[in-house]
């Protein structure tokens, strides 16, 4: 089975991770696996060097750029075109906005007969505007006529994608994210060393958060909902996890609030290392407006670390109140302050929703799980 996967960046992040499980679990099990990206580039950190030694093909597509930029989208359309009439490609799986249109009506224009989609959160969502919304619900309702399939990596973006009026509910099969489920082990860490490491005394709760430092992550939220948390326990500490190209603007905001010394930023890492600092931490705070399932909250979890998010889209199937987290209403300040406050008072409970979340996630994100999943439903498409 010849299979291309088409994302627009391999930047670090949550789809383009996943998207590298998928196409090595492909390769293992004997695929021909072609995996097409757009250039990367940006403080987010570039996962090309993994794509590039998977040990299946990997191409970069020069114009599939992020942005709308018609020549550029003209030229893209006409490359992917070339490639997928050489390779002849027996299923062709986009990933991403930009990529899953351009690379659907490539896909449809050289007759591939399997054409796949992930959704790995709603390309038109409640942080656009309603123009911008609506512009992407066209264009994907154009491309969902030329889907045979979708995967979805939550049940909560298949009922917003049925519910939009993509495809009838018999085309989605939801496949939870990939993920290297045997790094994510608290046994395997030191978390004293972790923590000295930030210059975090033993008894001091640190409150993680790994996102990137870009706008729609939640840190408009975040940042004064930390404020309240600090006037109610000014002992908190906060770690954050990641880099982005808000980050000078939000150290701004720290600063002149006031409460930078009880922020360690630990700017971009590589994903190999998140596991060992989250050991470090006691729960994370996910405040993302917007995404499929947040990749950072499973990975808490697995290292048994209770979270605190917000209650949209994924989060829920994984995030159960009062079993592996607490949930907050969407954009509630005060409801995520007295959510951490909760948590950082009570270590026996952090304790108890950290060993529930680690038992739930551990069987639905292995990478190996999810791959073998995928290559089935492929088979099933091509009937056989």
């Amino acid at each position: 089975m010849r299979i291309v996967h088409v994302i627009t960046r391999l930047i670090v992040g949550g789809a383009q991770e996943n998207t590298i499980l998928t196409c090595e679990a492909l390769h293992r099990a004997g695929r021909e696996v072609t995996l097409i990206a757009g250039p990367t580039h940006g403080p987010e950190g570039s996962l090309v060097a993994r794509a590039a030694a998977g040990g299946y093909r990997y191409i970069e597509c020069p114009p599939l750029l992020r942005q709308i930029a018609p020549l550029n989208d003209w030229q893209a359309s006409a490359d992917l075109r070339k490639l997928f009439r050489d390779l002849r490609p027996d299923v062709v799986h986009t990933h991403s906005s930009k990529a899953g249109i351009l690379g659907r009506r490539a896909a449809r224009a050289t007759g591939c007969s399997c054409i796949v989609h992930t959704i790995h959160g709603m390309s038109f969502n409640r942080t656009q505007s309603p123009m911008v919304r609506w512009a992407f619900r066209a264009a994907e309702r154009s491309c969902a006529a030329m889907t045979h399939h979708f995967i979805a990596v939550s049940d909560a973006m298949v009922r917003q994608a049925v519910a939009a009026g993509l495809a009838p509910r018999e085309r989605f099969t939801t496949i939870y994210s990939g993920m290297e489920t045997e790094r994510f082990d608290p046994a395997q860490y030191d978390r004293g060393a972790v923590r000295r490491g930030w210059n975090v005394a033993s008894d001091e709760v640190v409150v993680g958060v790994v996102a990137r430092l870009f706008r729609n992550k939640g840190y408009e939220v975040l940042i004064p909902a930390m404020v309240a948390a600090l006037r109610g326990n000014p002992g908190l500490r906060f770690v954050w996890i990641g880099d982005g190209a808000q980050r000078d603007d939000y150290e701004s905001q720290l600063r002149r609030l006031g409460i930078r010394e009880r922020v360690t930023l630990t700017g971009l890492v590589r994903p190999e290392e998140i596991p060992g600092l989250l050991a470090g931490v006691d729960l994370l705070a996910h405040a993302s407006a917007w995404e499929g399932l947040p990749r950072a909250v499973v990975q808490a979890l697995l290292m048994e670390r209770p979270v605190i998010s917000f209650d949209v889209d994924g989060a829920p199937e994984v995030v159960r109140p009062g079993e592996t987290g607490l949930l907050a209403p969407l954009g509630d300040t005060q409801k995520l302050a007295e959510a951490i406050l909760q948590l950082a008072g009570d270590p026996e409970g952090r304790r108890r929703m950290g060993r529930a979340g680690r038992a739930l996630c551990l069987p639905r994100f292995d990478h190996r799980r999810v791959g073998a999943e995928i290559d089935a439903l492929y088979q099933r498409l091509r009937g056989g």
